[in-house]
């Protein structure tokens, strides 16, 4: 279901540059000389826009949730865990984007009742649905953006606004990422911190028993893996990133 709604997000928003792209003057892309004649195909510049656009949808939808936060998390995990590619990048990258569903179904649920379900029902036009759809996104992001760091892209932009709500996306979204990746570090150095102690524990033990030539990862690996399963690491830093938009 979560998916579904956000396929018609998706769609709704190609929707809105397809409606721009359909008064645009056409330009000839190709010409094919046949046995009927020559045949003109014609290409918009604009729709050559959406189709370029629509390849960078994606990576900057990533951007605008809490995909960057949780992605982070998970891989600072696994440099803690000193377990080099396991799990595979694929595993990391499919945990965060189905735990980023998850976080995010609140948002999508709103798209979908207050924008994607009025305009398919023609109880609204496209402009209007694009406007609803970007509010609970806006206030997803502001809820989650530290103030210094919205301040200071509408101080560089030169943007005035006397609330965060007021300020554009192009303010929004690189203080949302900013902040996201401030608080994504914080986290994982919080995670890391029981993994680096018994690194070091690990370490001293070898040097006073004259095993140098001994390399520290390979006796410390175990005793991180047994440590994380025993308190069960994946539920309570699954949890934790959960509860941190939430808080």
């Amino acid at each position: 279901m979560a998916r579904r709604r956000l396929a018609a997000v998706l769609g709704l928003l190609a929707l809105a540059a397809a409606g721009a792209a359909a008064a645009a003057p056409a330009y000839p892309a190709l010409t094919v000389q046949g046995a009927g004649g020559t045949q003109t195909w014609s290409l918009s510049v604009q729709v050559l826009l959406l189709m370029t656009a629509l390849t960078l949808l994606p990576a900057g939808l990533m951007m605008m949730t809490a995909f960057t936060r949780i992605v982070i998390v998970l891989a600072i995990l696994r440099q803690a865990l000193g377990t080099v590619q396991t799990p595979s990048n694929q595993i990391l990258i499919g945990l965060a984007l189905f735990l980023t569903i998850f976080v995010m179904y609140p948002v999508l649920d709103q798209v979908n009742r207050e924008a994607v379900q009025p305009y398919l029902g023609d109880q609204i036009g496209l402009q209007e649905a694009a406007r609803r759809a970007s509010v609970p996104l806006r206030r997803f992001m502001l809820a989650q953006t530290r103030e210094e760091d919205l301040a200071l892209f509408a101080q560089l932009a030169g943007v005035e606004a006397e609330r965060p709500e007021e300020v554009p996306l192009s303010v929004l979204v690189p203080g949302f990422v900013t902040s996201e990746l401030k608080t994504a570090f914080q986290i994982g150095f919080l995670i890391f911190i029981p993994f680096l102690v018994i690194d070091l524990v690990v370490a001293s033990v070898l040097m006073s028993m004259g095993m140098m030539m001994l390399s520290p990862m390979i006796v410390s690996l175990p005793f991180k893996i047994m440590l994380f399963v025993l308190v069960d690491g994946w539920a309570l830093v699954m949890g934790a990133l959960a509860s941190s938009f939430y808080t």
